[in-house]
């Protein structure tokens, strides 16, 4: 892909001074390293509401599962339902280009998970989504969504960006118009990659592009990507990987010597007892589909579903 992606963000996150203390949270390696590919749209809920910076802090008070929106110092300083109104308004007007967005950890808007919650004597009580980020979870469930710690955990960080790419792939489709002939190429391109992030979305996937005579594309194409992306949530463990990895070497059995199919088990091997990280087996596996090209192998994303310059496969 040659233009950006466009993902949403947590404004703070790229050095604005937005928070309520005048500050920012600006993060390294989302501006440094993932600014090479991605383009940003930056919300900040408090600052859109107009509360300013800085600002009297704010947290989630009362009821879990419908907490209200208080001041730290003055809880008479009531913003749930002006937070919760853009909240709705701007993610289901979010863009369509839109690929994937990233958030601020623990915030009471952004935080995607763990948010504290408190009683309204002070005391904590319990955890809940950010008031924004429960909304984009829910008006976008099929969006890559992450907090920006958790792309500290390099399993995270990889599946959180391989669905960032696959989403780009999906939303070029659906600018040419879906069709059974694009849904059926779109599939077979993921499917090896499916299977090592969860084989059930694999299987109900097959099944449901089995036939598309006289089906509706337009609903097949929603339900389709709701299923994908739900299996794609699912962290590619080691073991299904080594599974995927042998599966690969099938394609090559005719073409390699017994020095070479040796070497790449023990390559695979290495890869399934944590020894060595996963591009080593996948560079070599490219290498072999460059010189003895498979016309279903090559058309994979599972030997390159995003740029190698990211290095995400050379910590897992």
């Amino acid at each position: 892909m040659s233009e950006k992606i466009i993902i949403g963000i947590s404004e703070c996150l790229l050095g604005c001074k937005v928070r309520f203390d005048g500050g920012h949270k600006h993060d390294r390696y989302i501006t440094d390293t993932l600014g090479r590919y991605f383009e940003f749209k930056t919300y900040c809920p408090e600052v859109a509401i107009g509360m300013g910076v800085p600002r009297e802090p704010i947290r989630l008070v009362g009821d879990p599962q419908n907490p209200s929106v208080l001041g730290v110092k003055n809880s008479e300083l009531d913003v749930t339902v002006k937070l919760k109104a853009y909240s709705q308004q701007s993610t289901q007007a979010l863009p369509s280009e839109i690929c994937g967005f990233i958030l601020k950890s623990k915030s009471p808007t952004c935080g995607m998970e763990r948010v504290k919650v408190y009683h309204a004597n002070g005391n904590p009580n319990a955890s809940a989504k950010g008031i924004f980020a429960k909304a984009l979870a829910q008006n976008h469930p099929s969006l890559p969504i992450e907090e920006e710690g958790r792309l500290c955990d390099p399993m995270l960080r990889e599946n959180f960006i391989q669905r960032v790419f696959i989403m780009k792939r999906w939303k070029n489709l659906l600018l040419s118009g879906a069709t059974a002939t694009s849904l059926i190429a779109f599939h077979s391109q993921h499917k090896l990659s499916l299977m090592a992030h969860h084989p059930v979305s694999y299987k109900l996937l097959g099944a449901m592009l089995s036939n598309l005579k006289d089906k509706n594309i337009d609903n097949i194409a929603a339900d389709y990507i709701s299923q994908l992306m739900t299996g794609f949530k699912y962290i590619a463990t080691r073991a299904k990987t080594t599974n995927l990895l042998q599966h690969c070497v099938g394609y090559l059995k005719k073409q390699l010597d017994k020095e070479d199919k040796a070497e790449l088990q023990k390559l695979i091997q290495q890869y399934r007892l944590s020894n060595i990280p996963l591009v080593v087996p996948i560079t070599l596996l490219r290498h072999y589909f460059r010189k003895y090209p498979d016309e279903y192998m090559l058309q994979q994303t599972f030997l390159s579903p995003y740029p190698n310059e990211l290095n995400l496969r050379n910590v897992i």
